[in-house]
């Protein structure tokens, strides 16, 4: 597997936590307002778990690999 460049995946974490944070304040104010679309309240909650998930996939790329 080839080395990845620290900074691309800092970088790449940046990103996805700017827009983790966007959807975690667009769903707040989804869920509050009683006439929103469930369907879009749903869809954007699935996306900013793929985004969690992203996250972590790309921390866990920045840990070293420690042979034991």
């Amino acid at each position: 597997m080839a080395t990845e460049d620290p900074a691309r995946i800092a970088a790449q974490l940046v990103e996805l936590r700017v827009e983790h944070r966007d959807l975690d304040q667009a769903i707040a104010r989804l869920a509050a307002d009683r006439d929103s679309d469930e369907l879009t309240l749903k869809r954007l909650k699935k996306r900013k778990l793929r985004i969690k998930d992203m996250i972590t996939a790309l921390e866990s790329r920045l840990i070293p690999d420690l042979d034991a």
